[in-house]
């Protein structure tokens, strides 16, 4: 038996500005909860055809890299995309990459980083 990902968990500090981004990066559509949080589902997609995103409250800033982070790819122009990223909010950053990857890495309007594949990964 095996177990797949069917959720991604991001603590915020800023709800409405973090729910604004991640719907809009992603094109997820806003189910808010009444307990600080929100959660994000893929438009359109059947449940469990893509990950979700729970954005849970945590009243507090983010502190330290990632140990863990989203890598996302676009169905179009990946440098197009980071500019959209860009533009809702995201920022580069520097996590000490060499100049040769095949990503782009962001850091949402808090500092999660994540990255923007060139292409899906291969085998």
């Amino acid at each position: 038996m095996v177990v797949r990902m069917a959720q991604c968990t991001i603590d915020v500090e800023d709800l409405d500005v973090m729910t604004a981004f991640w719907s809009a990066a992603l094109g997820y559509e806003i189910e808010r909860g009444g307990d600080g949080s929100a959660k994000l589902w893929p438009a359109g997609q059947p449940a469990g055809a893509a990950p979700t995103v729970w954005l849970q409250g945590s009243g507090t800033a983010k502190r330290g890299k990632n140990r863990l982070h989203l890598d996302l790819v676009s169905d179009g122009d990946p440098e197009a995309e980071v500019r959209r990223l860009v533009g809702l909010g995201a920022r580069r950053v520097d996590v000490g990459q060499s100049g040769t990857e095949r990503f782009t890495v962001l850091a949402d309007p808090e500092g999660n980083e994540f990255c923007v594949l060139d292409a899906l990964p291969t085998r």
